[in-house]
């Protein structure tokens, strides 16, 4: 089992999404913001389950979707891995999201 370590910007991602969708419900926010946070799990328990992010040239970020979410993750060692952004999956990706 790896570690899963939540960036600061992953986390804003979350904050900024369970804004947006309480302000139309705050129950489906509460049900969003839960899928995605299990994501970890599924990530500590099986790391290369996510395929690699087709926009990146870079085989240690993956992703796994939930819903219409994107949840991109690197894994920079054997135990760590560092969830990087959770990013609406209509929306463009570039490097820049990443940092």
């Amino acid at each position: 089992m790896v570690k899963v370590v939540w960036t600061q910007r992953a986390l804003d991602d979350l904050k900024d999404i369970g804004d947006y969708i309480s302000k139309d419900s705050f129950k489906y926010a509460k049900i969003t913001l839960e899928k995605l946070v299990e994501t970890a799990s599924i990530i500590e328990n099986y790391p290369l389950l996510g395929r690699f992010v087709p926009e990146i040239n870079d085989k240690t970020i993956r992703e796994i979707i939930k819903g219409n979410y994107r949840v991109i993750y690197q894994i920079r060692k054997e135990t760590s891995i560092f969830i990087l952004t959770v990013f609406h999956s209509a929306r463009s990706l570039t490097t820049e999201n990443l940092k």
